[in-house]
């Protein structure tokens, strides 16, 4: 039975995420490095903000932080309690689960990798999905806490197969952005309406998540609105080309896609959303997708 579960990390998918929890369960500490977050947290949805030696006394803890360097600096400072399930949410490096979760097991206690995907929308609907890595024991006893926060919930594999799975999963939309917004700046160069021709494309065989969510919803109407940065996505990409390399593969489109999604980081507007990938090939061709 799970008597108490912990959230840490409260940032755009943390704080939505960890609204779920008391809902289902009695006892749920937060942290934040900004406590100010926390304490705000617990006012509205009924948390209990702690210190963050309290909060890893729970059950199951959730994490979610920006990288993996930030997850195993905030493990070294901490003493973990024998039982426990840490459920990382963050999209991290896969030879950083492979590290933790041993480190771990030495003191009785479980890593899983759980990164998720679906964003802010996502995680306020509680209909995340979850790529879990890790021993499958302590998958299944963490699975009640972890049903709370999203819809599909795999177990893809051992220790780090999560990030990666996640880490693949955001390159190949990365990789059909850049093909889209390519595709849609030859189009406009040609006099074609945009808008009529996503119609064409979403109902036949060139269409992606890309082309029927990310440009309809963002580029084309200018909104861009901040819920996944661009440089978060430079991060996962370049774990995807390490992938690669580590499995001492030839994976051009991967590569590719990484450099230009490492351009358009480099480049663009501080505090700025992954769709604005869009805007570097605006820059080169001086033409407007909309």
């Amino acid at each position: 039975m799970i008597q108490s579960v912990a959230f840490i990390g409260l940032g755009a998918m943390g704080y939505r995420m960890a609204a779920h929890l008391p809902k289902h369960f009695d006892t749920v500490y937060v942290w934040n490095r900004n406590f100010d977050k926390a304490k705000q947290h617990a006012n509205e949805f009924g948390t209990l903000a702690v210190d963050l030696q309290q909060a890893v006394q729970a059950d199951i803890i959730f994490s979610c932080l920006p990288t993996s360097a930030d997850i195993e600096a905030l493990i070294a400072g901490i003493n973990i309690r024998a039982g426990s399930i840490w459920v990382d949410c963050t999209s991290g490096v896969p030879s950083s689960a492979k590290h933790l979760a041993p480190l771990f097991q030495q003191q009785n206690a479980f890593y899983l990798d759980a990164p998720v995907s679906g964003q802010t929308i996502g995680a306020e609907n509680a209909s995340l999905t979850f790529m879990i890595g890790g021993d499958q024991h302590a998958f299944k006893q963490a699975l009640p806490a972890i049903q709370v926060l999203g819809k599909l919930i795999q177990h893809v594999g051992e220790s780090g197969a999560g990030f990666a799975v996640k880490a693949v999963n955001n390159m190949l939309m990365a990789v059909n952005l850049c093909a889209a917004s390519e595709g849609l700046t030859v189009l406009k160069a040609h006099g074609v309406d945009l808008h009529a021709a996503l119609d064409c494309i979403n109902a036949s065989s060139g269409k992606s998540n890309a082309t029927e969510t990310i440009l309809p919803q963002r580029v084309l109407n200018r909104s861009f609105p901040l819920t996944f940065a661009l440089p978060l996505l430079a991060k996962d990409t370049g774990i995807a080309v390490d992938l690669v390399r580590t499995a001492k593969l030839s994976a051009p489109v991967i590569s590719l896609a990484q450099n230009l999604v490492q351009v358009a980081s480099d480049t663009a507007e501080e505090n700025s959303d992954f769709s604005t990938v869009a805007k570097m090939y605006e820059s080169w061709s001086n033409i407007t997708i909309e």
